[in-house]
């Protein structure tokens, strides 16, 4: 049976370190990217197949945003005022929000009169 485009660029995707070509690209992509703003309007998406599964059509009205979120669970800052060591409330302390929502919600107030499609 015949591949698609797409099913190579996903192969390659799976593992883009092991990848030579995708290692030297992703590294400095890396770099730039950090050196970017948070929420970045890109022209065209990184991973076009994973982009076209979730329905993006280069066509007018459609834009594709690159957010930067932290990794990792959130630290809750520890209480400066004095109280007993159990009150303190900092361990265990989870946001009701995914890293993802967090970033659709970071884009969606960057371009208020966009709406998010799929991400």
């Amino acid at each position: 049976m015949v591949r698609s485009f797409y099913g190579y660029v996903r192969e390659a995707w799976k593992r883009p370190m092991d990848n030579e070509l995708l290692r030297g690209l992703m590294k400095e992509r890396l770099v730039k990217w950090r050196r970017e703003r948070a929420v970045t309007r890109i022209e065209r998406p990184t991973r076009i197949d994973r982009a076209r599964a979730l329905g993006y059509k280069a066509k007018q009205g459609i834009i594709v945003v690159r957010v930067r979120v932290r990794r990792g669970g959130r630290r809750k800052a520890r209480p400066r005022a004095g109280r007993r060591p159990r009150r303190m409330a900092v361990h265990k302390i989870t946001p009701a929000k995914s890293i993802q929502r967090i970033a659709e919600e970071r884009a969606a107030r960057k371009y208020p009169n966009m709406e998010v499609l799929n991400s």
